[in-house]
């Protein structure tokens, strides 16, 4: 069939009026300015492969697209061209001749050929400002979208009402820092940008997966797709080293909204996400929180909280209990735990309720001077009443790590009520490894060298116990409860440990007590192994001051 320039020059003066009207690279309208042109040279599909840069087309991290689509193509006869804009894009097309037809004419050839030169001159022009928007919506470093692209978007489709067919979740990658230690930077910033992209290829076009700023992402979805995302980002391995199969296993620390069709603003479904997953790995340390109403309610219940501890402590209403430390050689009172008890309108508010609020901020160690303080106060009475006194302990929590003076105020609040030193022992439990070593190794040390004990609470619970032993100069290793086998419990691994966690500290002199002691059998456990130190339910429950005094005056 002899080549018809009249419907060739025809169609191409009604596909150049109509691109000039496109402003989107992938625009509806670009099939129907094609259509006749391609009609004319025999062509079923055009498609293209975008590369934001020339590096791109290696790692194979481009867009692809198709303008054109009509009836069946041949595979196997296709042209290709490559351009390249100025800005250092770089596009590739893919020209499909109609099945069954004969091969394209050398005339053909040409004319097809300078279709696709018109066509890229009208796409590049668009690519120029998609680039500029590239610079404000893009990540750089992985080729995602980032924190800016996601309000964009997620604020258009509340303008359409389509919201509320839509989840999100933000996501953080757990322990990330550690991941680039064990293979490196380089390599960690290639498993992040896996795990990322991998993720976002199981989501649609309409959906996104966007980069906050370092291992912190945030992703739309819809809500059909929840248990895909769920199921992914609570673990997946991803190779690092494609020629041994090495693997890392990422997981991550989520939280989840379900969007309402009423929401107002991406700035709402933010402040959400960011309530979830400060939730999900700072209060709850769990995989993933939903924020919901019962959430919520936690939350105000929680501000209430906060709100209300300064008039709770000038009006003294926490108060401090004391559970007996008893030495298992004779049964004597030999020390004490001090415990916060909130006594709130008349009934007493469980510390589950309200230390894990405060710990979220600084209102923890308030609380924690005003329970050092009244321990010391209750001390300085005891000897002036020439009552018999044993060392107390006091919780500290590690959210004081960040104190440079932290030392010089506890021992102005012991000396304040000139409390001899070696009454006072000062507890951290052993997530305080999580924040700077060389901060806690200074304040233990400080504390030792003046005559205060410090003792590694709940130790066993954590992930770096050796090292935090082996490290610090402690007084006083506590073991946690959950190593001692209950009541009628067989366990031998329990039996193992903690034979093996008292001869530790017996073999680096470090005194040894055991909490949570409720049984008979635990205490015969305990003094078979050599631990004559124990504190629990079995000997005394926290006992309030009056109480405690009376048991002072038994070892008088």
């Amino acid at each position: 069939m002899a080549f018809d320039t009249k419907e060739y020059a025809l169609a191409m003066e009604q596909f150049i009026l109509k691109m000039e009207k496109i402003s989107d690279f992938i625009h509806p309208g670009t099939q129907e300015a094609m259509d006749p042109l391609c009609k004319a040279l025999r062509i079923a599909q055009v498609e293209a492969v975008f590369y934001e840069v020339l590096e791109y087309d290696e790692l194979k991290w481009g867009g692809r697209a198709v303008f054109y689509r009509e009836g069946a193509f041949d595979e196997g006869r296709c042209i290709k061209y490559r351009e390249q804009t100025e800005e250092g894009n770089l596009i590739e097309y893919f020209i499909y001749q109609v099945k069954g037809e004969a091969d394209w004419e050398p005339q053909e050839l040409e004319k097809i050929q300078i279709f696709i030169k018109l066509l890229f001159t009208f796409q590049g022009r668009i690519l120029i400002m998609q680039v500029v928007d590239n610079l404000t919506f893009r990540d750089q470093e992985f080729g995602v979208y980032n924190l800016n692209w996601f309000m964009k978007n997620a604020n258009l489709k509340i303008s359409e009402g389509e919201i509320g067919k839509y989840a999100a979740c933000y996501f953080n990658l757990k322990h990330f820092s550690v991941i680039n230690q064990q293979i490196g930077r380089g390599r960690g910033t290639m498993v992040m940008g896996k795990f990322i992209r991998k993720l976002k290829d199981r989501l649609g076009s309409k959906e996104m997966v966007c980069r906050v700023g370092g291992d912190n992402f945030v992703a739309l979805f819809f809500k059909s797709n929840l248990k895909l995302v769920m199921d992914y980002l609570k673990g997946v391995g991803i190779v690092y080293d494609e020629k041994e199969q090495k693997r890392v296993w990422i997981t991550t620390y989520a939280g989840y909204y379900m969007i309402p069709g009423n929401c107002k603003s991406a700035a709402n479904i933010m402040d959400c996400l960011g309530t979830a997953i400060n939730m999900a790995k700072n209060v709850r340390k769990t995989e993933y929180v939903f924020f919901d109403e019962e959430l919520m309610q936690g939350i105000r219940v929680g501000k209430m909280i906060e709100a209300s501890l300064p008039e709770a402590i000038q009006r003294e209403e926490f108060q401090v209990y004391y559970q007996p430390k008893i030495l298992l050689k004779d049964y004597r009172l030999i020390g004490a735990e001090a415990l916060c008890r909130w006594f709130q309108n008349g009934k007493v508010v469980a510390p589950g309720e309200f230390v894990p609020i405060l710990e979220q901020s600084k209102l923890i160690c308030m609380l924690d001077f005003y329970m050092l303080e009244h321990v010391c106060r209750d001390i300085r009475r005891w000897l002036d009443e020439g009552k018999q006194v044993v060392t107390v302990s006091v919780n500290l929590s590690r959210i004081h790590m960040g104190d440079m003076d932290l030392l010089e105020n506890i021992l102005a609040i012991v000396d304040k009520y000139q409390v001899p030193h070696e009454y006072i022992e000062i507890e951290l439990t052993e997530t305080g490894i999580e924040v700077d070593f060389d901060n806690l190794k200074t304040l233990v040390s400080g504390l030792r060298g003046q005559g205060i004990s410090t003792s590694v609470d709940d130790f066993g619970t954590g992930y770096s116990s050796i090292n935090l032993i082996r490290e610090l100069p402690w007084s006083v290793l506590k073991i946690d409860k959950s190593f001692l086998p209950g009541k009628g419990e067989t366990d031998d691994h329990k039996l193992i440990m903690i034979k093996h966690l008292i001869a530790l500290a017996q073999d680096m002199d470090i005194e040894c007590i055991v909490e949570g002691v409720e049984t008979v059998d635990q205490v015969k456990l305990l003094k078979e192994n050599n631990c004559y130190l124990a504190q629990g339910y079995y000997f005394d429950k926290p006992l309030p001051v009056q109480k405690f005094e009376e048991k002072l005056l038994e070892i008088c």
